[in-house]
């Protein structure tokens, strides 16, 4: 809006003292102050309006008028209410840094002047940006996109002064305007709007982190479960993108609100031709699986990996090692399926999560086969390696894989789904793809076995007892548990005797008494007496190694 404008509005009770050129100056916001230096919060074209309590006598006018001038303000505008007729000496100082300078009735309150300007310029921004939105739109659904979300976001900073970014399901930064968010805020901001799409709560949703309001607006692509023919949001809210706004948006006019939902359409456009894209790769990934589960020659297999290798790792020189992952999503009643949602799901988990924007994922080839994802996942060979497996520095490892994200997915999951993830070693040619399958659908079936809403394990944990764990039947696990380490529970419970942590630290001291001692920070005569009521209790004997074998296993499984 113009200064213009100001005076042409009765009701904010304003006299023109000086300034009459500057009039079709610019107003981009409003600032209330009577700071003597208020210049640390003026970024230029503001209205300054004070009441002014900084004027102690006539030398004070030109500084202040100096430093708004410095900083680019449109005008400013004094009140009466305080001095009556504003001073002769602010108006020469106005006229001299040639600064608009306004009279405010003292019947006028500030605040009517603040909520008029911020409405005026923010309905001519929001104008001006869904004009800039709409063409945008338009250029993007006839051809390539012209940026992508950055372009966007850039557009919300300039135009409507917000912060945004672009998150995906497990807090992923996107893209974003400014700069990035860190990583916990990231996996907050996933896991709160995840919780809010699981539980139906309408958006957008607001939450504070470390006094900073965001407000969380879903993107939807075509067919993600949107509109009256929605499909099941359990297929989507693990794949779907969120637009986070650093803003309230709870008070903002239907008008701002459309304005963000055409933006997030904007970006979902964008979402589907980075999913489109993705097709090749899929398709690379179950060719080769088919290969794989078929017992196809290992010379057809290699023959695939040779054409996957440029799609997946563009300009690489030799061969590449392969892992392979095997992801699995199960809802409570089975009625949804779970292939298609953990091969999305196992897409984005697969890329690190320290690197901002899509183009990490272009590396990851998954399939799904029934309610399983499998993943081939590249891994280059570094010059000088003649062809041995990858180090562990250059994997895959389950925990790692899973640590940052596990937060925002266990909210999408809820009560009712569950994530389990294996990981193969790395094998370095075709005959190794069908044991890493195998190695993965194993370690997975691991995972299963333990506790929580997303579990991983990796092919390390195959090479001892813990691969035989997952297929003990239940009831036989909780029959052998109780009857070892229920008595145990009992008289922790009344006597407070810590006889459970004993034993754990006991069995992992490898049955050494002054090791362990050590450990739990008690004498050894104390730790006698704690083993001896163990073995009173259980009617075993910790001296004899199939005693402490299932009292492990025990453990393990409790």
């Amino acid at each position: 809006m113009r200064l213009r404008a100001l005076l042409e509005t009765e009701a904010l009770g304003l006299r023109l003292l000086g300034g009459e050129e500057e009039l079709d100056r610019t107003v981009r916001g409003v600032m209330t102050t009577d700071l003597r230096d208020p210049s640390r919060y003026l970024s230029g074209g503001e209205l300054v309006l004070t009441g002014l309590a900084w004027r102690r006598n006539s030398a004070d006018s030109e500084p202040f008028v100096r430093i708004l001038a410095s900083a680019g303000v449109a005008g400013l505008a004094a009140g009466e209410a305080e001095l009556g007729d504003i001073p002769d000496d602010l108006v020469s100082a106005c006229r001299r840094n040639r600064l608009p300078l306004f009279a405010v009735n003292e019947d006028v309150a500030f605040a009517t002047i603040t909520e008029y300007v911020v409405r005026q310029v923010s309905g001519e921004r929001a104008g001006d940006l869904a004009a800039v939105v709409d063409r945008h739109r338009r250029l993007m659904t006839s051809g390539p996109a012209g940026g992508g979300p950055d372009v966007v976001l850039d557009l919300l900073t300039t135009d409507l002064d917000l912060r945004a970014w672009v998150l995906s399901p497990t807090g992923r930064q996107i893209a974003g305007a400014g700069e990035p968010l860190a990583p916990g805020v990231c996996a907050t901001l996933a896991s709160e709007h995840l919780a809010a799409v699981r539980t139906g709560r309408r958006g957008p949703h607001r939450l504070s982190i470390q006094g900073i309001t965001y407000s969380l607006f879903p993107i939807r692509g075509a067919g993600r479960g949107q509109g009256p023919g929605a499909r099941d949001v359990r297929e989507s809210v693990l794949s779907d993108w969120l637009l986070a706004v650093e803003a309230d948006a709870g008070d903002w006019p239907a008008e701002r609100l459309d304005l963000l939902q055409g933006v997030t359409q904007l970006i979902a456009v964008e979402r589907d031709r980075r999913d489109a894209a993705r097709t090749v790769r899929r398709r690379l990934a179950q060719e080769v699986l088919e290969l794989v589960q078929t017992g196809a020659p290992p010379a057809e297999i290699a023959a695939r990996l040779r054409v996957a290798a440029p799609v997946l790792l563009p300009g690489l020189g030799s061969a590449p090692h392969w892992q392979v992952v095997v992801a699995r999503v199960d809802w409570e009643g089975g009625e949804i399926p779970g292939g298609p949602v953990a091969q999305s799901l196992l897409e984005e988990i697969l890329v690190d999560p320290s690197l901002s924007g899509p183009e990490p994922s272009d590396r990851i080839a998954v399939a799904h086969a029934g309610d399983e994802a499998i993943a081939l996942v590249p891994l280059p060979a570094l010059p000088g390696d003649a062809g041995e497996d990858k180090g562990p520095d250059a994997a895959l490892h389950a925990d790692v894989l899973l640590a940052s994200v596990r937060e925002p997915l266990a909210s999408g999951l809820a009560d009712d789904g569950r994530l389990t993830l294996g990981v193969s070693a790395a094998v370095h040619s075709a005959e190794g793809l069908r044991g890493a399958l195998e190695e993965a659908r194993h370690a997975r079936r691991v995972a299963a076995a333990r506790p929580g809403r997303v579990c991983a394990a990796g092919h390390h944990e195959l090479a001892s007892h813990v691969l035989l764990l997952p297929f003990v039947p239940d009831d036989v696990r909780r029959a052998f548990t109780a009857r070892l380490l229920d008595p145990l529970r009992d008289y922790d419970r009344r006597h407070r005797a810590e006889l459970i942590p004993t034993l754990e630290a006991f069995l992992d001291c490898d049955g050494s008494w002054t090791r362990c001692a050590t450990r739990l920070h008690l004498h050894v005569n104390t730790l006698r007496y704690r083993v001896g009521r163990i073995e009173q209790l259980t009617g075993r004997d910790l001296s004899r190694l199939e005693d402490k074998l299932d009292f492990f296993l025990a453990l393990r499984m409790s």
